[in-house]
């Protein structure tokens, strides 16, 4: 009898799961128990195994239905020979998350990642935008498949160190192994370059590429898109990185999901209350914002960004925040939208005709309160002309 653990019970899955729950289930055990994660951990690096040979049986609907049937003796050749094999299963599903397979793996290599820089606004972070990019990337030559040898001519194998890149050199007992100065630890030399490369057997392309961005994302966001990099003469490409910038708004000033605007107000409004405009990032049907009749004074409008009213309570102090709730900008992760946060700031002004500072010190006269005495004699006349 085997004493090997139930391949449902290691994934820790029902017997009837889908292919997306044993997929889901192996991938937090791997994650979990991964060696590298784990170092020198032999208990982990077991239970790695163990989850990886799981999956590998069940993931496979010929072999799920033989072990269903007679248990551990029903997958032929289950099991893994070393770590390579298990890390190769592994790769399946995470890619290169931890580098690959270590030590006897059969992981394929994989080409350099490329990374690129794009510039959106405010509004297009808000709504969500698809960009065109141009990248530029490394490839096999196209004249000579990336062998870098001239067409009808090939490698040859370096007679200096037959081929192993590496020669041995004596001093006295010791043995010392240094590059091959023929062909620089390549074990190949090229008799004919390719006229195109110049036997380097690089080239280079240049693609457009759409690029959808989520709504919400911020400054400095990456965005990668797998198999978009360099793709090496048989090795599989890598990941392209789009590094994202989005613009400042000068009437705002963004807190994650949250906007911050500010809104000037006399001391009359603040005290009284009033219905004022502010900034919105977009316009709002409910928003009831006069159109000016004046096609200039509407296109001026036009040109500062939507509006919308606000009302600024009776007694409102300098500082307090209005709370605009969903005027801000879409969550990444799809939980709702961020505030439109108001903040008063209030006006004192810095000259006053002669009738405003009268009204003025007969306001500070019925309420109490003590103001510098009115100024007299030449200055008096003066501001009264």
């Amino acid at each position: 009898m085997s004493d090997k653990r139930d391949y449902y019970e290691v994934l820790g899955v029902a017997r009837d799961c889908d292919a997306a729950e044993l997929k889901a289930a192996y991938r937090r055990l791997a994650m979990q128990f991964h060696p590298d994660r784990n170092p020198d951990d032999r208990e982990a690096e077991g239970r790695f195994k163990e989850a990886s040979e799981a999956y590998q049986v069940l993931s496979n609907a010929e072999n799920r239905a033989r072990y269903d049937r007679f248990g551990h003796a029903g997958p032929q050749g289950g099991g893994f020979g070393d770590m390579g094999d298990v890390f190769s299963a592994f790769s399946d599903i995470f890619g290169d998350m931890f580098g690959g397979a270590r030590g006897g793996g059969r992981a394929q290599t994989r080409g350099a990642d490329i990374e690129t820089h794009l510039s959106i606004t405010l509004l297009e972070s808000a709504a969500g935008v698809t960009k065109e990019v141009k990248v530029r990337r490394r490839q096999p030559c196209e004249t000579c498949g990336g062998s870098g040898a001239a067409p009808g001519t090939s490698p040859e194998t370096c007679r200096h160190c037959s081929g192993r890149g590496q020669v041995m050199h004596a001093q006295g007992f010791l043995r010392i192994a240094t590059t091959c100065p023929i062909c620089r630890g390549e074990g190949k030399v090229i008799r004919k370059r390719c006229p195109t490369c110049d036997g380097s057997g690089v080239g280079y392309t240049e693609e457009k590429l759409q690029v959808g961005i989520p709504a919400g994302v911020e400054d400095g966001a990456t965005l990668r898109l797998v198999g978009r990099g360099e793709a090496p003469a048989g090795a599989r490409p890598g990941n392209l990185y789009v590094a994202l910038h989005v613009e400042e708004d000068p009437r705002f000033e963004r807190d994650g999901a949250d906007l911050h605007t500010q809104v000037t107000v006399s001391f009359p409004q603040a005290a009284l209350g009033d219905r004022v405009k502010v900034p919105v990032l977009t316009a709002d049907p409910a928003d009831e914002v006069e159109v000016p009749e004046d096609s200039e004074k509407a296109a001026e409008a036009a040109a500062g960004g939507p509006e919308a009213e606000i009302e600024i309570p009776p007694g409102t102090q300098p500082g307090d925040l209005i709370v605009m709730k969903g005027r801000g900008l879409p969550r990444v992760d799809g939980r709702g939208t961020g505030n439109l946060v108001v903040h008063v700031k209030l006006m004192v002004p810095t000259a006053l005709t002669p009738e405003e500072e009268d009204h003025l010190r007969a306001y500070a006269t019925a309420a109490g309160q003590r103001v510098n005495p009115e100024r007299g004699g030449f200055f008096k006349r003066k501001k009264k002309k």
